[in-house]
């Protein structure tokens, strides 16, 4: 059994059961949703994320972070097509989802029949969300918090990460975490919607998928994803 949610983690789950359990519309609310690519997985996301940020940083009072949990990026949506349609890759194994958002990658490798799946985010409300979603599509999967990026890698099987390349300082502490996860014997799949933040060598393209776009702010409703494995 795990253990209780605490502090900041136990509030936010606290506050998104109230939103997900909240009656009426608009943009600023919470639905759950079949995602475009992989819609195995249903997922509570915002309507508009950015209205609903705002309303929560209001009701709360101070900033919180951006919700990227709140929508569906294209990086997890590729990973967790790649996942289910190739099981194998995930059955019976130790699986980690690194900077894991809404979830929906562990969810993925929990149904193609992981052992055990970890999802970890440094933010307590992607914490929460995983939780929340995991619930609603009856699949086991720890959500855990914290920055494992300057930690020596865990004992894991497959690590994957979606869309965690989004800008160069970022990139510049990820890389070398992914690689030292590889370096252990483990698995590593990435998936990236061509961000600009690769390296020009060292990763291997395993699939490349045409994935429909949600999240805010882009300009094409469809975006070319490499599902990557460093070489």
């Amino acid at each position: 059994m795990l253990a209780p949610m605490r502090g900041a983690t136990a509030d936010a789950l606290t506050e998104l059961e109230r939103e997900i359990d909240a009656p009426g519309g608009g943009l600023d609310r919470l639905r759950l949703r079949r995602t475009p690519f992989v819609p195995e997985v249903r997922l509570h996301v915002a309507e508009d994320a950015i209205v609903w940020w705002a309303r929560m940083e209001a009701h709360a009072g101070h900033a919180l972070p951006a919700p990227y949990w709140a929508s569906v990026w294209a990086g997890g949506q590729a990973l967790a097509r790649h996942l289910l349609d190739h099981p194998e890759l995930a059955a019976g194994r130790r699986v980690l989802d690194l900077a894991s958002g809404s979830g929906l990658v562990a969810i993925a490798a929990a149904m193609a029949g992981a052992d055990r799946v970890v999802a970890n985010d440094i933010d307590p409300y992607a914490v929460a969300a995983v939780t929340v979603n995991a619930r609603a599509n009856r699949v086991d999967v720890e959500a855990t918090g914290g920055d494992l990026l300057d930690s020596e890698p865990d004992r894991v099987d497959l690590l994957v990460a979606g869309d965690v390349l989004y800008n160069r300082p970022l990139a510049a502490r990820m890389l070398p975490f992914l690689r030292r996860v590889a370096a252990t014997g483990a698995d590593v799949l990435v998936g990236d919607p061509g961000r600009g933040h690769l390296p020009l060598d060292g990763l291997a393209v395993v699939a490349s998928y045409p994935v429909p776009t949600t999240e805010p702010f882009v300009d094409s409703p469809v975006r070319r994803v490499q599902v990557l494995r460093p070489g």
